[in-house]
């Protein structure tokens, strides 16, 4: 055991960073072509870090979110989380995805203690984070509801509670609050600000609102149209919370659009897809 202990901290790379993307490409294959998704993405999240990936639809960025997740594999470069090579989904990393994919037959309580009972967590301990967690996300007196009983925005706090009760290292969020209206999505926002703060989770969200990148990120980076490239990196020193009708968020907001815009109508080069 102790000789296992050794092997695997001698595998650990103290990259001095929790996440790290080194030159990371990913290819699909078909029968007819060969399509990159994402080309040379090299990118670091620090621990506790809020960070936005924003681009157009089709850019990439679900692919890059399930390669950090563990349930995509690059076709070339490397992804560490704290030093060690991603190879499969783990707990430490848990994805938020934007349609929730929660069990109709169980209540809220039900649903957000899965995740923790599938780790072998006993019934106590199960029972104590997920009041916990649920509570965080202001579902206390819907505990017992069902989900046909829910909103789509209660839906989706739902499943964050679930995510944030196995108490993972770092929250992969794809779009979660796309599919819901404006009201509730600006309250969602509000509310996803205060319990990051709370929790201090390190976030990777990925957007194609510009504005709820602003809102949200202590960094932006901006995606080109496919083959995805990280096009722009932005800081964003805004004291939080954070309201998207602040002026300094409307022109930061307007400041990532125009990278956004400038190319989204580029012609893809020859070389990003072709015939095999």
């Amino acid at each position: 055991m102790a000789l296992l202990r050794r092997q695997l901290a001698e595998e650990r790379e103290d990259t001095g960073a929790l996440l790290e993307l080194r030159d990371v490409a990913k290819e699909f294959l078909t029968r007819r072509q060969r399509t990159k998704a994402i080309d040379h993405i090299s990118m670091r999240v620090q621990n506790g870090e809020f960070v936005c990936i924003v681009g157009p639809s089709g850019c990439g960025k679900s692919t890059l979110l399930n390669i950090v997740a563990g349930l995509e594999h690059p076709s070339a470069g490397r992804v560490l989380f704290d030093g060690r090579p991603i190879v499969r989904p783990g707990a430490e990393r848990v994805v938020v995805f934007q349609e929730p994919a929660l069990y109709p037959w169980l209540n809220v309580r039900a649903n957000v203690e899965m995740g923790l009972k599938i780790a072998g967590r006993n019934g106590a301990d199960r029972k104590r984070l997920a009041e916990r967690y649920i509570e965080l996300v202001n579902l206390k007196r819907f505990s017992k509801a069902y989900m046909h009983e829910l909103s789509g925005g209660m839906r989706q706090r739902v499943q964050l509670a679930r995510a944030l009760a196995v108490e993972p290292r770092m929250l992969l969020m794809d779009e979660p609050f796309a599919a819901l209206d404006a009201q509730t999505r600006d309250v969602l926002q509000q509310e996803l600000q205060e319990i990051w703060a709370r929790t201090g989770a390190t976030v990777l969200f990925v957007t194609h609102n510009v504005r709820e990148a602003a809102i949200l990120g202590d960094r932006v980076f901006v995606m080109t149209p496919a083959p995805g490239r990280l096009k722009r990196e932005i800081g964003v020193d805004l004291p939080r919370p954070r309201s998207p009708d602040s002026h300094a968020v409307v022109d930061l907001a307007a400041r990532i659009r125009a990278e956004l815009e400038h190319d989204i109508y580029a012609v893809p080069s020859p070389e990003d897809s072709y015939a095999i």
